[in-house]
């Protein structure tokens, strides 16, 4: 059995899979980092809205939700972030090795749970059946935690090992590096 800080090679994916996982991956996860953590960045601008500046919930949209209110209340966008944030976790884990991939892998596990709630969230909107006779959509963790406050922190769990993981994966020791296929890390210094 391999010790969690053991290089674990990268799988051997074909197609665009490869590409987006050897000469792209840098670029991709650039890409992905940026849409991350702008959706992170919203609903922490929400909770400054509501905690700091004391508006009201319905006020604090974040911030493309001020001149877009629909982006809040849509419950398609949001499954669709969460639907985005999972395929882009699926997507861009071959190219991760050793102590990186079990990063990305905690990431990818809490998404999966945040997408089922966001679905079942979906489907309530859609259906108009709620969960427990509920007035609006509500998830699971949200019969416990307030919306707001729950997305916040599902989407801070999530983030916080990606990024652990692109800056293992940044810094590789040399048995991860020895199986990178990609060209993330910074070349060694002869």
């Amino acid at each position: 059995m391999r010790m969690a800080t053991e290089a674990v090679p990268a799988l051997n994916p074909s197609g665009r899979d490869r590409a987006l996982n050897t000469r792209h991956h840098r670029a991709a996860l650039g890409v992905f980092a940026l849409i991350v953590v702008a959706h992170w960045a919203e609903h922490i601008a929400q909770a400054i809205q509501v905690y700091v500046l004391g508006w009201s919930l319905p006020e604090a949209r974040g911030v493309l939700g001020l001149p877009f209110p629909w982006l809040v209340t849509s419950e398609w966008m949001h499954y669709g972030y969460a639907l985005l944030m999972l395929i882009g976790l699926i997507m861009l884990r071959h190219g991760f090795t050793g102590r990186a991939r079990v990063w990305w892998n905690v990431s990818l596990g809490i998404q999966v749970w945040h997408h089922f709630e966001h679905f079942l969230l979906l489907v309530q909107a859609m259906t108009g059946d709620h969960l427990l006779g509920r007035p609006v959509p509500t998830s699971i963790i949200q019969l416990l935690v307030p919306r707001m406050e729950l997305h916040l922190f599902y989407n801070t769990l999530v983030t916080i090992p990606m990024v652990v993981a692109m800056i293992l994966h940044r810094r590789p020791n040399e048995a991860e590096r020895a199986v990178m296929r990609c060209s993330c890390a910074p070349a060694l210094a002869r």
